[in-house]
């Protein structure tokens, strides 16, 4: 009887040791503007040393549609496209712009983007936008971290205003944050 109650308290001390709960992100005190991008502000602490330290790096980046259709008459005349060429390009941008969500992960199988989950809320709390990424694998970066990338086209708004974006990361039981100045 000793004994069962020894192995059953074993098991209860390793169940609840590895339903131990990641812990919450740091917080900025003020959102800081993201370096690659002036219209995303980040809320978690999400830089290049956190990648380094536990891998878990999520990084968030908008394209307006007036920033894409300049990319695009760029890429027409240095590559000097047909015009039907040029049209079914034109004919696929996002007319809301487009999301640029890429994660840092430590393993292969780890930086598969569908463990991402996107949330877009205004300041009232109305979401706007939901999306569960698709599957796919990361690439070797560096070290010992794969990256994956998607880009997504987003919701358009009736006026601009800034959202709050939460990315969940099942794996890691982790939210992103950041503050989105849609336009």
């Amino acid at each position: 009887m000793k004994h069962i109650f020894l192995l059953l308290s074993l098991f209860t001390s390793l169940a609840a040791s590895a339903q131990m709960v990641t812990p919450e992100r740091k917080r900025y005190m003020r959102p800081k503007k993201d370096e690659e991008c002036a219209l995303v502000f980040n809320v978690t602490k999400n830089t290049d040393e956190d990648s380094q330290k536990d891998a878990s790096m999520t990084r968030v980046v908008y394209r307006p549609y007036a920033e894409l259709l300049t990319a695009l008459d760029a890429m027409r005349e240095m590559n000097r496209w047909a015009d039907s060429t040029y049209q079914s390009r034109f004919k696929n941008l996002a007319p809301a712009g487009e999301l640029q969500v890429t994660m840092y992960r430590r393993g292969a199988q780890n930086a598969d983007p569908s463990a991402l989950s996107l949330s877009a809320k205004t300041k009232e709390g109305k979401e706007v936008f939901a999306q569960t990424l698709t599957a796919g694998s990361g690439r070797f970066w560096n070290q010992d971290q794969y990256k994956s990338e998607r880009t997504i086209p987003f919701v358009k708004m009736e006026m601009p205003q800034p959202l709050t974006l939460i990315i969940t990361d099942a794996k890691l039981k982790q939210d992103f944050e950041y503050i989105i100045n849609v336009q």
